[in-house]
C-alpha cells in the first residue's frame, strides 16, 4: 500500500497575520480536510500532520486517516518518574492522549532549528542524537513515525555517507515496526530550485533500503508536476505533500491535493 503524507505547515495562521489560512474556523476546516481525504482511494494510507489547534476536530471524524502532529519533545512522562514537569514542550504521550497516532520528526526545518541551537552553544553535539531521543519517545508512546533525512547542497558529493549517518544515529535502538523514512533533498527545496531527477531519487531509495529495509517516501514535495514520475519509481512507497500552490495564491488547497493524489495513482504500474 502506498503512503501519502500531508504536512500542513502553519496554515492555521490567517493571511492578514502573514499566514496562509483563509478558510475560517479551524474545527470546520479540519473536519472537512479529513472527510475529503477519506473519500479518496482506499489503496493509499493517508496521514495528515496538523497543528495542535486542529488535532481534536480532526480526530473526531477520522476513521482510516492517520492524524499526526509536527514533532514531539525528546523527553516524556514515565510511571514512577517525571509526572509531566515539561512546561512549553509537546510530549509524545500528551499527543497520544489526544488521539494523535503519528508524528513527523527530522524535517529539514526542525534540523535547521536544532543546528542553530547547537551552533549558539559552540557547535557541540549531533542533531541526529536529539532526533533519536524524540523518535524513541514517539515509539514508546505507540506512535507511527515519519523520519526525515536528506543532504544539503554542500553534502551532495558524499550524500550516501550523510544519509547513512542520519539513519544509523537517528534510529539507533529504535523499534522500527512503525517507522517510515521521508527523503528530503534539502538542496532542491524552495522556489526556483531544480528538483532531483528520477535516477537520483532511485539511487537514494536503493541506498536507504540497503541500510534499513523500511518504507521510503519522497519528502521533497509531491506535486502534480512530479506525481506521475514519482509513481513510476517502483521501490518508492509514496510521497509527502505540503503547499499545493506557489504563485500569488501561495498555500494549501484541498482540491489541488485531490488532483495530486489522482495523478500519482494514475502513474502507478
Amino acid at each position: 500500500m502506498k503512503r501519502i503524507y500531508l504536512n500542513l505547515k502553519r496554515f492555521d495562521i490567517p493571511r492578514e497575520m502573514g499566514g496562509i489560512n483563509d478558510t475560517g474556523m479551524r474545527e470546520q476546516y479540519a473536519r472537512k480536510i479529513v472527510s475529503d481525504i477519506e473519500k479518496l482511494s482506499q489503496d493509499f494510507m493517508f496521514t495528515v500532520f496538523f497543528q495542535e489547534a486542529y488535532v481534536l476536530p480532526a480526530t473526531d471524524v477520522a476513521k482510516r486517516t492517520h492524524i499526526g502532529c509536527q514533532g514531539v519533545y525528546e523527553k516524556d512522562v514515565e510511571k514512577g518518574g517525571n509526572f509531566g514537569g515539561m512546561t512549553t514542550f509537546r510530549t509524545a504521550k500528551s499527543m497520544k492522549a489526544l488521539g494523535v497516532d503519528s508524528v513527523i520528526i527530522g524535517h529539514c526545518e526542525e534540523r535547521a532549528y536544532l543546528n542553530g541551537i547547537l551552533s549558539a552553544g559552540g557547535g557541540q553535539g549531533d542533531v541526529n542524537e536529539i532526533l533519536n531521543r524524540e523518535i524513541r519517545c514517539a515509539v514508546n508512546a505507540g506512535m507511527n513515525v515519519l523520519y526525515c533525512i536528506g543532504e544539503k547542497s554542500e553534502e551532495q558529493q558524499y550524500r550516501f555517507d550523510v544519509l547513512t549517518h542520519q539513519l544509523e544515529t537517528g534510529l539507533k535502538d529504535v523499534d522500527l515496526t512503525n517507522v517510515a523514512i521521508a527523503y528530503e533533498p534539502v538542496w532542491a527545496i524552495g522556489v526556483g530550485k531544480i528538483p532531483p531527477d528520477r535516477q537520483y531519487i532511485e539511487e537514494i531509495v536503493e541506498h536507504v533500503k540497503s541500510v534499513y529495509n523500511l518504507p521510503v517516501v519522497y519528502g521533497g514535495g509531491l506535486k502534480e508536476q512530479n506525481a506521475e514520475m514519482l509513481a513510476g519509481i517502483e521501490k518508492l512507497d509514496g510521497g509527502l505533500i505540503a503547499l499545493t500552490r506557489f504563485g500569488s495564491d501561495f498555500g494549501f488547497y484541498i482540491e489541488d491535493f485531490n488532483k495530486i493524489v489522482e495523478t500519482y495513482q494514475g502513474g502507478l504500474k
